[in-house]
């Protein structure tokens, strides 16, 4: 029996061995495939990190120059419209009135001259000249010293005076002094603590509306005002109307019955100036006009419509170069104001 069983066990694991070590075998092998695919892998991942890497730079890169490409263009827009700013800043107040002082193109510098020491004295055994010894000034030079310095500060005081009281230059007294402009009503309404005005915003051109107050509601329905084009003077100086400040005045046919507005030809635009024959315009505007001198009240009765309605300035019509003169719709021999 015991024999028969050591036999057995013989004979089932002879099977078993030749079974298992082809399994091992090829476990090893796929063991050693699958490290090396590993480190193949691994080694791939290395390589696309540092490539990822690489363009995450370059990409960082063209942001950075793109960024500053855009920060100069942006620069030099900033530049020009400072520039912009300067320059209708400069014509502003050379309409106001303010003298415009040119800026130094250059700074001259001082010229330092090198002095030499003067040469030493010779020495003497003889005493030293009278350089402590100076003479007193008497009373009586100072007194005319003190004379002088008197007669002097008087001449320029003088002189100062003179300068003060010549005239500054003259305005002339026409309507070149007005700047009458073409404007458009872009926006009306009621003013809110007076019945009888309107509160306009007028363009007239320039890069911000015109306040513009006037006394027209008994005159023309608010339908008429809104986006009329109308003629401006444009040098009044500023005032409050019941708290809202007018930059400019609509200038219109006028009565004690009737008012109408002027208009103007067909074709003006906002910012076209009002021109007359025989009177030389300014290439700018004319300056603000100041109250005290009543320029404009000396000019206002000569401002009419002619018998076929055309406004007019001592019987020169009001012209838009190129483009037509400006009339009343019904009023004739009317004064414009």
């Amino acid at each position: 029996m015991i024999a028969a069983c050591s036999l057995s066990q013989r004979v089932v694991s002879k099977p078993i061995r030749w079974v298992c070590r082809p399994l091992l075998w090829r476990v090893s092998m796929a063991s050693s495939a699958v490290v090396q695919r590993l480190e193949q892998r691994a080694q791939m991942a290395d390589e696309l990190i540092v490539k990822l890497k690489q363009q995450v730079g370059e990409l960082k890169q063209c942001a950075e120059e793109r960024e500053a490409r855009q920060l100069t263009a942006e620069n030099a827009q900033l530049t020009q419209e400072v520039d912009r700013l300067k320059k209708k800043l400069i014509q502003l107040e050379i309409r106001n009135g303010i003298n415009q002082v040119p800026l130094p193109t250059s700074i001259a510098k001082a010229s330092v001259t090198n002095e030499q020491p003067p040469a030493p004295a010779p020495k003497n055994n003889a005493p030293a000249p009278a350089e402590n010894a100076k003479p007193a000034e008497t009373n009586a030079n100072k007194e005319n010293k003190k004379e002088k310095k008197e007669g002097g500060n008087k001449k320029e005081k003088k002189e100062g005076k003179k300068k003060q009281q010549q005239p500054a230059a003259a305005v002339p007294l026409d309507v070149t002094a007005l700047d009458l402009r073409i404007g458009r009503i872009v926006d009306v309404k009621k003013h809110p603590d007076a019945d009888s005005l309107y509160v306009e915003q007028v363009d007239c051109g320039e890069e911000m509306p015109r306040t513009v107050v006037s006394g027209l509601v008994k005159h023309i329905p608010i339908e008429q005002m809104q986006d009329k084009v109308v003629i401006l003077c444009c040098n009044m100086k500023p005032a409050k109307m019941r708290g809202i400040l007018s930059q400019a005045m609509v200038m219109c046919a006028s009565s004690p019955e009737k008012v109408e507005l002027i208009n103007p030809p067909a074709g003006a635009v906002p910012g076209d100036r009002v021109s007359f024959n025989g009177y030389q315009m300014s290439e700018s505007f004319p300056p603000q006009m100041n109250p005290k001198k009543k320029i404009f009240e000396s000019i206002s009765p000569d401002l009419r419509t002619s018998d076929k309605g055309v406004a007019t300035y001592k019987g020169v019509p009001f012209e838009i170069q190129g483009k037509g003169i400006c009339k009343a719709p019904t009023m004739t021999n009317s004064l414009i104001k």
